[in-house]
């Protein structure tokens, strides 16, 4: 499997697209990242729910391995693509994009009329008092 290939499988997710963190790109729905090509691109991302990271790292230990430390506890589990099963990548890029898919918007998708700063200086009121 190629970055290409990885490329191609997130983006055929409904509502994906492609930006860049730290460097390297990503992929987002719902104004969340789900999956991230590494800056070398021979390496991917997901983030999974714990019980379907370890479910994977099971039965294909030789393409998945956990991100370490905390990331990997959360679910972030990296993808060595020279060799991988294509079917299994792009079922981790599903679990993955389901899994952000339903949940509450992230902050680049939220509708608001007010910026960034006047949000979290409600939230800091609100904690104050």
């Amino acid at each position: 499997m190629t970055a290409d290939d990885f490329r191609e499988i997130a983006l055929s997710m409904d509502g994906a697209s492609e930006r860049a963190h730290m460097g390297h790109p990503d992929f987002r729905a719902n104004g969340r990242i789900f999956a991230s090509l590494h800056a070398t691109e021979k390496s991917g991302t997901v983030k999974l729910p714990p019980d379907e990271q370890r479910e994977l790292l099971r039965i294909h230990p030789k393409t998945f391995t956990p991100a370490s430390g905390a990331w990997g506890r959360q679910g972030w589990t990296s993808i060595l693509l020279d060799g991988a099963d294509r079917a299994a990548v792009r079922g981790a890029i599903t679990l993955a994009w389901q899994d952000v898919a339903r949940q509450a918007p992230g902050r680049a998708s939220r509708k608001s009329g007010t910026s960034a700063g006047l949000r979290r200086a409600r939230r800091t009121k609100r904690t104050r008092t």
